[in-house]
């Protein structure tokens, strides 16, 4: 299993919960805010995002209402997030 990749400066674990189409996922984010991210095209090539996921976000600097998908957690990282209190408000 790969190394679990933890939140860095300016980046917030969040939950999927609908998907927009048009690349955009609907995120609630561990700061309690709901943000419209959006999926780039490296990440979406490589790994499939479905409602319920757990995903790494990264906040624009100009408009905190959106963001970059920049990680997506496998079903196992997930649950080991939710055990050591990452998730606690998503």
């Amino acid at each position: 299993m790969k190394e679990l990749v933890l939140p860095q400066d300016g980046q917030l674990l969040g939950r999927v919960i609908k998907l927009v189409g048009g690349d955009n996922v609907v995120v609630k984010c561990t700061d309690g805010q709901v943000r419209v991210c959006r999926i780039s095209g490296k990440i979406k090539r490589r790994m499939w995002i479905r409602d319920n996921d757990v995903v790494l976000v990264a906040p624009w600097d100009f408009q905190s209402s959106k963001a970059d998908v920049v990680w997506r957690y496998i079903r196992a990282h997930a649950e080991k997030l939710q055990q050591d209190g990452y998730l606690n408000n998503v």
